[in-house]
């Protein structure tokens, strides 16, 4: 997918605060959350990187220092990255303009929780063709009920914005996919330093205006990760090859990944797909059934039994405790012979 015929440079929002996440959220940034065990906005940047986006800028406003300090200049990823740091929130559309010296040609915005295999290539080559100022990624959901709706004409020309319709009310299945290309001359209608949004702000202001603002509709892979079940889903997703991150490649449907120093008890029995990072002890008669995430430094004592869950860094699971369907933050304790099933525990904060 990677071309050069896509704009030089991109916009990742990754200023929230994660709040429908928490408590997987407290005291660390939603980007940072492991993914397959390496931070989310890694595989952003990887699938940037290969659409042929190598600069991007990361707007921050939520503990930006954990962000900054982990990807620095962008060179270990082989990608530039610059940073534009919100004093206070800005919205989506504000965060943008606080980027705007960085933007002199057309650029790609992007909501930093959406996981897509969307074409940028081909979705620019529709901007360009139709002569759009704004061109908004539209994916198709069953109820859109809880999305922005867009609803364009035969051409793709976007007609109206209808936020969270009620059911008797949609005008269409194509929501908003929280991905954009701009001119950058749209940014001189975002007001500086003050809260201000794409969907409600920019876009419709845009449209009294009458410039050309098209719907790009793609059917592709398209998970917005913004809750710890949606979060669980794209693990077990990209895990199960339902879809591919450009970030980690060589993965099998069945695999089972361990680092070399890992300790696996004989009669322990595992049944991909799983990642089991390095450090990590399993003890007699464990079971589990991928897919299954396990971070560093994780201990499941002897008789436990995990199936579909995500581990992250130093969790300790109790013997004979159950999990199905479960997140455990860092340094997370599940008691002897707990059951969990579907839940959440929050890291545990140093």
């Amino acid at each position: 997918m990677r071309s050069s015929a896509v704009p030089q440079k991109a916009v990742i929002l990754v200023g929230g605060e994660g709040t429908r996440l928490r408590p997987l959220t407290n005291g660390i940034p939603k980007p940072m959350m492991p993914v397959l065990n390496r931070p989310f906005l890694e595989h952003t940047i990887a699938y940037l990187r290969q659409c042929g986006i190598d600069f991007t800028i990361l707007a921050l406003s939520y503990l930006p220092e954990v962000i900054q300090a982990h990807f620095g200049d962008g060179s270990k990823l082989g990608v530039q990255l610059a940073y534009a740091v919100e004093h206070s929130p800005l919205g989506t559309a504000g965060a943008v303009k606080n980027a705007e010296r960085y933007l002199d040609s057309t650029f790609v915005v992007l909501n930093g929780d959406i996981f897509t295999n969307l074409d940028l290539a081909d979705m620019f080559a529709f901007h360009r063709r139709k002569g759009a100022k704004a061109t908004i990624a539209l994916t198709y959901v069953d109820n859109p009920c809880a999305f922005g709706v867009v609803e364009t004409d035969d051409v793709g020309r976007v007609r109206r914005f209808v936020e969270k319709p009620k059911p008797d009310q949609v005008p269409s299945n194509w929501i908003n996919a929280g991905i954009y290309i701009l001119e950058p001359e749209t940014l001189e209608h975002v007001p500086a330093d003050r809260h201000y949004m794409f969907e409600n702000g920019l876009f419709p202001l845009l449209l009294e205006l009458g410039e050309p603002v098209y719907g790009y509709r793609f059917r592709g892979y398209w998970l917005d990760m913004g809750t710890p079940e949606k979060y669980l889903c794209l693990n077990c997703d990209l895990l199960s090859l339902k879809e591919k991150s450009a970030l980690i490649s060589g993965l099998s449907k069945d695999g089972i990944y361990c680092d070399g120093d890992v300790t696996i008890h004989p009669s322990a029995q595992i049944v991909g797909p799983a990642i089991i990072a390095s450090r990590c002890q399993i003890g007699r008669k464990v079971h589990i059934k991928g897919p299954v995430v396990m971070g560093p430094g994780c201990s499941i004592a002897d008789e436990a039994s995990l199936e579909e869950v995500v581990l992250w860094r130093g969790v300790n699971i109790g013997a004979g405790a159950i999990l199905k369907q479960c997140v455990i933050g860092d340094e997370a304790e599940v008691e002897a012979r707990a059951q969990l099933i579907n839940r959440v525990l929050p890291p545990r904060l140093s």
